[in-house]
């Protein structure tokens, strides 16, 4: 193999490995290398055994020691042997050893040196002849990360012999190229966040201390909390969880649902909740399940805080659903909270377009209503008041005694303390709404001829003037 082969064959095969050169990686960052070298030495033509034969080339075995002088700069000693016999079976063996200085990268996982020096290298024949001379060395090459701790070194080195009286030898130079493994001892890579894992190799750098990483310097975070395994003092908060730098959640209100995940945050305590945190109202009074301490309230009621129904009335039946907020007290009421009164009253109204009460009594020859005939007129105004819409002309009728002049005014002053009644007690009536006529004596329902037939005919009657609303309210 001639020595330009051997450089080429050297080139391709260290760009067959520069072609899958990754990442930079800390081989380099270490403080010394020992390589344990092979290869192969091509002597210079010049060379001959005694025999006059040309030196054939042969196995080199060698080493090579390093040590970082400071970044890229090495000193590096280098060193080996080669043995070869000729055809007439004399044989050399040649020696060299030597100290250089060598430049390299550090920025990938295959990184280029230079490296140039001076040493001593020996001939020494079968016989114990010996040729010593110096020599000056250059090399170049490649170092190739396998680990952090391992490499492979390919080298190409030419020695330059330089004898000590022949100068005219000067030029003769011979060629080695190999590889070797590299063991790299010593020194620390850099690493930033104390994580282990060196800044060149490390994806996460900044990594919090006391956080397990991965290969790639990356925290591990089992729960997915944003705190690292190591840190998180609640390792299995759920997912969404809102928590503190300790990796633990919060529960502002309380419910047993963590913040993040709560979806009502506010919650009441006391509460009854679902996955979601949000409170459950069964009986959907407003007032939440656990809190509420009448669960079963019907809907519409108006409650109290604790969920309980009111009943201002006294009625049985609750504020929010009574149709008759107002009922006296020991007053018998329909399922709506009206009296059962105030029911036969509204049938009356709706069937026959007219109420009559016969039982309004006032002070004799007054038109004082007296207290036991402000109930029926309350059942009256209870009434009126579900339909402001329609319009109403109370009617007062009297016997025959006394004259009908006298009757007819009476009458009208009765009425109309009837008409002030129910404007006073029922605000939702309006004085347009009702109209107020006494008729004296002059339409009774029976004849005067009796005291019972005279008690019919004093009466108070409710009269719809305007009969098309009230067919539209009975539909």
């Amino acid at each position: 193999m001639t020595r330009a082969r051997a450089w080429l064959t050297f080139a391709v095969l260290a760009g067959s490995l520069l072609a899958g050169a990754t990442t930079a990686e800390d081989l380099e960052a270490k403080r010394f290398n020992l390589t344990p070298f092979v290869g192969w030495t091509f002597f210079d033509n010049e060379r001959r055994f005694a025999s006059g034969q040309k030196l054939d080339n042969d196995l080199y075995f060698g080493g090579r020691l390093g040590a970082r002088l400071a970044g890229p700069l090495w000193f590096d000693v280098a060193g080996g042997t080669t043995r070869t016999t000729d055809s007439l079976g004399s044989k050399e063996r040649w020696a060299h050893v030597s100290g250089n200085l060598m430049l390299t990268s550090s920025s990938h996982t295959i990184n280029p040196f230079i490296s140039v020096g001076g040493g001593a290298s020996r001939f020494k024949d079968a016989l114990g002849a010996k040729e010593n001379a110096g020599n000056v060395e250059a090399a170049g090459g490649f170092r190739v990360r396998l680990s952090d701790a391992i490499g492979i070194r390919l080298e190409a080195r030419n020695v330059l012999w330089i004898p000590k009286h022949e100068w005219s030898k000067a030029h003769i130079d011979d060629v080695i190229v190999g590889a070797g493994l590299t063991f790299a001892v010593g020194g620390k890579s850099a690493d930033g966040d104390g994580d282990g894992v060196s800044d060149k190799r490390d994806k996460c750098p900044d990594t919090p201390k006391g956080c397990p990483v991965d290969a790639k310097g990356c925290p591990s975070d089992s729960d997915g909390d944003g705190v690292c395994d190591g840190l998180d003092q609640c390792a299995n908060t759920p997912r969404g969880a809102t928590v503190d730098a300790k990796g633990c959640p919060s529960d502002q209100d309380g419910d047993g649902v963590w913040n993040g995940i709560d979806h009502c945050a506010d919650t009441p305590k006391g509460c009854t909740v679902d996955v979601r945190g949000c409170p459950s109202d069964a009986d959907g009074d407003g007032v939440c399940d656990g809190v509420d301490t009448c669960p079963n309230t019907p809907q519409g009621c108006t409650v109290d805080a604790n969920g309980c129904p009111a009943d201002t009335d006294g009625d049985g039946v609750c504020d929010g659903l009574d149709k008759c907020p107002d009922t006296p007290r020991g007053t018998k009421v329909e399922s709506d909270g009206c009296p059962i009164e105030v029911r036969q009253r509204e049938t009356e109204l709706l069937d026959t377009g007219l109420i009559r009460l016969q039982d309004v009594k006032f002070g004799t020859a007054k038109a004082d209503i007296l207290p036991e005939s402000r109930h029926p007129l309350d059942v009256v105004g209870e009434v009126l008041s579900k339909w402001p819409q329609l319009n109403i002309e109370i009617g007062g009728h009297c016997d025959s005694r006394g004259s009908n002049a006298y009757n007819l005014a009476l009458s009208d002053r009765r009425v109309a303390s009837v008409r002030a009644y129910l404007l006073e007690h029922f605000p939702k009536l309006q004085a347009s709404q009702l109209a107020a006529k006494g008729f004296g004596e002059s339409q009774p329902l029976v004849p005067n001829t009796s005291a019972a037939n005279m008690a019919q005919n004093r009466r108070v009657e409710f009269k719809v003037l305007n009969k098309e609303v009230l067919r539209q309210i009975k539909r």
